[in-house]
């Protein structure tokens, strides 16, 4: 499927999503995360030897980045280019960390276009925010599944928690910031 293909695809999924159907999300998710995969592997052989292992742990992050971040999609842009420009700055990001060198990857999305055979879904790649979501307490993961997933409110949130709306804004923000630290320690790991 060609780039452009995939675009006219992907952004009335992601669009949907972005209005609060979780079900639609889940669908972005898995198609951008199949596409990305490809990506991750090709810059990655590019850049010098990795553990298969390694795309997927870019990947995590780069699934993460994708979700937090998705209040800075700008609805009149493409939908794959937003996708891209987070994961290549993740990509650098994760080759400085490990010591090797950025230079050699393309400035443009020439790779992610060649990526246009997204591979099937991997039980780890279904599962990426799961892992770092199971690391939190459970009213904590509650409260982010409510808000950040579903679209409830923050306030509608915290009520069926129990909580004031500060402390449900609190404990978000907490929670998020460890799922990051979580999915960046898994992307530390020795290869």
């Amino acid at each position: 499927m060609s780039l452009e293909e995939f675009e006219t695809q992907l952004r009335p999924v992601f669009l949907a999503a972005l209005a609060g159907d979780a079900v639609a999300y889940r669908r972005f998710l898995d198609a951008i995360g199949g596409r990305l995969r490809g990506y991750l592997r090709q810059m990655l052989a590019r850049a010098g030897r990795h553990e298969p292992s390694e795309a997927e742990d870019v990947l995590q992050e780069v699934l993460l980045a994708l979700h937090l971040s998705r209040h800075t999609y700008d609805p009149a842009s493409p939908v794959t280019a937003w996708a891209h420009a987070i994961a290549r700055y993740k990509l650098v990001d994760h080759l400085r960390r490990s010591g090797r060198h950025a230079g050699n990857l393309p400035l443009d999305d020439e790779a992610f276009q060649l990526a246009d055979r997204p591979e099937a879904p991997s039980t780890e790649a279904r599962l990426d925010l799961d892992r770092a979501m199971a690391s939190l307490p459970e009213r904590t993961r509650g409260l982010i599944d409510r808000v950040r997933l579903q679209g409830a409110s923050v306030a509608e949130a915290a009520d069926a928690a129990g909580m004031t709306e500060n402390a449900a804004k609190v404990a978000i923000h907490r929670g998020l910031q460890a799922m990051a630290k979580f999915l960046s320690r898994r992307g530390e790991r020795p290869t």
